[in-house]
């Protein structure tokens, strides 16, 4: 279902013209909820803090763990391990290039010809300032702050150093049931109860048998710790170069697949603004946002639900049509007839791996790319 939604909702926003559409630093980001909903439901419960009853809550919203998502948790932090892998292995061969001065991503040699480079310092021709990158152009990480108890208090700003950030889709497998010794979370035997708008814990907060400060240094954790893309990676062995592909596009779809998934029951917020991540029921109070408007805001984000996206960017790159053993050139006239992929997807692409139909709609194969000569001829 999820598959099918994304791939709708990917094939109706490249009608007419590019994927991805950036947004404007004046604008939000799109809500998955809308307005009238969100206010209807905040009516709802200022109503219901107003009677003295209990609420029942479900998991994960009590602090218990949701158990046939707890197999899925596991699938994707292994997922997640291997796509670094695949990518590791496969950018081995096929070159990844980033413009030093917007950013833009290309996959594969030789970069494109198409001028769509306008920041400021560019140059007056709109051309890229290619470079060779590495693997985390490809798959980017978005951190979040790691949270021992999931439906405790938010992090706060005296705290932003205090408390450690992880990958957020770590962060979400986390909260989901699974276990890493290097960082520790609270697991509820019983659930906790909500009175008038007040959640009430009768489970002793520290249990003996729970140490949470034992063998840890809550200061200075950037001294020990190791970036997730690296110390994660599984020791995959592929006999060949397509067998890294077709092993990585597996392991995307179901990093991508099972965080959706994860996601609806597990609640993440982001900043309408910027790209500032939260795993939880809530978001941080530390003030560092500095997208539009944040002096109004005192620095604090502007929190609202997350999508897929937020928490797995997919860098979406030009997709490169293959003539015979070589590769085509992007042209920047003929710029209206190439389709776009993520870059993740589009580096096993070109490593002779099998897209499928989920994508069929961005590459646009069924689009005959003509000479530059015959491109007043077209219709």
């Amino acid at each position: 279902m999820w598959a099918d939604k994304s791939t709708a909702r990917a094939a109706s926003l490249f009608r007419g013209n590019f994927l991805p559409g950036k947004l404007r630093d004046s604008e939000r980001k799109p809500m998955v909820r809308s307005v009238n909903e969100l206010k209807r439901e905040a009516r709802a419960a200022k109503k219901l803090k107003q009677t003295a009853q209990e609420v029942v809550l479900e998991a994960p919203a009590n602090g218990l763990l949701v158990k046939e998502l707890v197999p899925v948790a596991r699938r994707v932090y292994a997922a997640r391990a291997n796509l670094f892998a695949c990518v590791s292995r496969v950018a081995e061969s096929v070159p990844i290039y980033s413009c030093s001065l917007c950013g833009e991503v290309h996959v594969g040699c030789p970069p494109h010809g198409i001028r769509s480079c306008d920041v400021r310092g560019s140059l007056p021709s709109k051309e890229h300032t290619w470079r060779r990158v590495g693997v985390e152009h490809v798959l980017p990480v978005v951190e979040s702050f790691h949270l021992y108890d999931r439906i405790g208090r938010a992090v706060s700003h005296e705290e932003k150093l205090q408390v450690d950030r992880i990958p957020a889709v770590v962060e979400l497998c986390v909260q989901a049931g699974v276990d890493i010794p290097e960082h520790p979370t609270r697991r509820r035997a019983f659930p906790v109860y909500n009175v008038s708008g007040r959640v009430i814990d009768f489970e002793r907060r520290f249990p003996k048998e729970d140490s949470p400060g034992q063998d840890i240094n809550a200061y200075g954790f950037w001294d020990r710790r190791q970036k997730f893309s690296t110390s994660e990676s599984s020791r995959l062995q592929f006999q060949s170069l397509r067998a890294a592909a077709e092993r990585g596009l597996k392991e995307w779809e179901t990093l991508c697949t099972g965080a959706a998934k994860l996601m609806e029951k597990y609640p993440v917020q982001t900043c309408g603004y910027c790209s500032g991540v939260q795993v939880g029921p809530k978001g941080h109070r530390v003030r560092n946002c500095i997208a539009y408007k944040h002096q109004m805001r005192d620095g604090q984000h502007a929190w609202q639900e997350a999508r897929t996206e937020d928490v797995i960017p997919p860098v979406y790159v030009w997709h490169v049509l293959r003539e015979g053993n070589g590769v085509r050139k992007l042209e920047n006239g003929l710029k209206r007839y190439y389709g776009k992929l993520p870059a993740a997807v589009e580096l096993f692409s070109q490593a002779g791996g099998c897209v499928g139909e989920r994508y069929s709609a961005l590459m646009r194969e069924d689009v005959v790319v003509p000479d530059e000569h015959e491109v007043n001829l077209v219709v």
